[in-house]
């Protein structure tokens, strides 16, 4: 673990914020045993000054918790963890499945940490849905990240397969939804209910029966790419929910492909790109 101090205090100050969820012994534990560092010295007392940019290094050792295969890890620092989900895996649990889900997942990996660390849930992506998540790791880096959420200055892009050939280029489709969990998606022209959703789409490449198009969101409603689609006559391939009668992948084809955001800690821009899909390179006919 690696952090860049941003005011003045002590390293044992320091550490109390790094390391809020583990005990004052393990703190002491850390120092005793050689494994932090601050600007590349080891530090052993906790009363050590620190200035705004020093470096503080905490060494890890031990193996780490392994992720399921499919789930890749794309990047991880203090503050947050990105990673590519595959198609068919929870992002959160439910009350039938609590175990295999990428929270949990992520929770074993960050436990396994020295120190140990927490994982904090940002946002969902669908199940049947694959690609980018995001997870903070400290609770003022989930209020930021979720911030950025909130104000709708995360970029987020994604692939979808829909049937049929989309006649136009592209297009906005707004409508508010009603989420009536744990059933599907509605959509009302009641201006007292429901949440607005704004969707742009574009063509990216279109055959006879399919088109892939590159669908971003202005809004973060749940399936709000899905119900939206269908709205336009062509919902995505596999999604028998929302009006699909194809299945040519053997699960929904649409995939989060473009993740950007600016970092919790150092306000610096982060983009992440997960390419499409093998299956979706050959749109069938």
């Amino acid at each position: 673990m690696r952090y860049t101090v941003r005011a003045p205090g002590s390293l044992g100050e320091c550490l109390g914020r790094l390391l809020a969820e583990a005990s004052g012994r393990t703190r002491k534990q850390l120092l005793a045993s050689g494994r932090v560092r601050v600007n590349g010295a080891t530090a052993r007392r906790a009363d050590v000054a620190l200035a705004a940019g020093d470096v503080v290094e905490l060494a890890t050792r031990g193996p780490r918790a392994a992720l399921p295969p499919g789930l890749q890890l794309r990047h991880e620092d203090d503050e947050l963890i990105v990673v590519d989900k595959p198609a068919g895996l929870l992002t959160i649990a439910t009350e039938h499945e609590r175990r295999r889900t990428v929270y949990a997942h992520l929770t074993a990996l960050a436990r396994s940490r020295q120190p140990p660390a927490r994982v904090f849930v940002v946002h969902r992506l669908d199940r049947l849905a694959s690609g980018l998540l995001v997870f903070a790791t400290s609770p003022g880096a989930k209020r930021t990240l979720q911030a950025q959420f909130a104000a709708h200055t995360v970029e987020r892009a994604y692939l979808a397969v829909v049937e049929g050939r989309v006649a136009r280029p592209a297009g906005t489709v707004v409508s508010r939804l009603l989420d009536d969990a744990p059933g599907p998606v509605r959509q009302t022209r009641d201006p007292q209910r429901g949440r607005q959703a704004v969707t742009h789409w574009r063509v990216v490449r279109a055959a006879t029966r399919h088109t892939l198009l590159e669908v971003r969101l202005e809004t973060g409603r749940r399936n709000q790419i899905r119900v939206h689609l269908a709205r336009l006559g062509h919902p995505i391939a596999g999604d028998v929910a929302y009006g699909s009668r194809t299945d040519p992948f053997g699960r929904l084809a649409l995939h989060a492909h473009v993740l950007g955001f600016e970092h919790p800690g150092t306000a610096a821009r982060m983009r992440f790109v997960s390419p499409a899909p093998a299956a979706f390179a050959k749109l069938p006919a």
